[in-house]
């Protein structure tokens, strides 16, 4: 996720929910930050807001229609009228927040639109005896529930929806972290060893040899 606002205290406490809802979240100050973070990264989601310095909101979302950006829009705004609405749909977004808004809503809308940016997950992800549930956030194993942090089950999403696949550390640095990530860490070694550690025995998730790792 991108989330797009100016004030630096409203960014800062809506990037923490959503990180605290599992989710990956670059921040951008300004119009101008906001369009050199996309022409560099792929975002599922843009949470915009509308009355940004620089390159204004406006701006920002022609501009990403006008590329066939695959980012969906959340444009955020303090006006509430109906225009405003239709106006700012007019421009491109997929969907429009009028401030203040109930947070949980927010995550709602940001979890809707993230659904039709990326090929649809099916609710229950299922290998071998490893049950996972993409809604309410839930894994388990063999019937056991499994106590896992936000990073820990995305992770094992990303590694369940790669079919058997090698997912290489920094495609789950680029999916389960952000763009602050050192290249260099050992931050997805220890959360490998870590979630191996949650699933148990007899061990199922595996060091490639080409690099990377996958569930077997």
């Amino acid at each position: 996720m991108l989330v797009v606002e100016d004030r630096k205290v409203m960014a800062t406490a809506i990037e923490t929910g959503l990180r605290r809802e599992g989710m990956a979240v670059d921040v951008a100050l300004d119009g101008d930050d906001a369009l050199t973070h996309l022409a560099a990264t792929r975002y599922d989601v843009v949470v915009l807001d509308r009355d940004l310095p620089k390159v204004h909101g406006d701006e920002v979302c022609r501009r990403l229609v006008a590329q066939r950006c695959d980012s969906r829009i959340l444009m955020l705004t303090a006006a509430s009228a109906v225009k405003d609405r239709v106006d700012g749909l007019g421009l491109g977004a997929d969907d429009y927040l009028s401030k203040p808004f109930d947070f949980a809503e927010l995550v709602a809308r940001v979890r809707a639109l993230a659904r039709r940016a990326s090929p649809p997950l099916p609710p229950i992800i299922e290998r071998a005896d490893i049950s996972l549930d993409t809604a309410r956030r839930v894994a388990f194993r063999a019937g056991r529930r499994l106590s896992l942090g936000p990073k820990e089950f995305s992770m094992l999403e990303c590694l369940l929806v790669a079919e058997g696949r090698a997912v290489s550390s920094e495609q789950l640095l680029e999916q389960v972290w952000d763009e602050f990530a050192d290249p260099f860490t050992s931050t997805v070694k220890v959360t490998v060893s870590r979630l191996r550690a949650k699933l148990g025995d007899p061990p199922i998730i595996e060091t490639a040899r080409e690099g990377g790792y996958r569930i077997t």
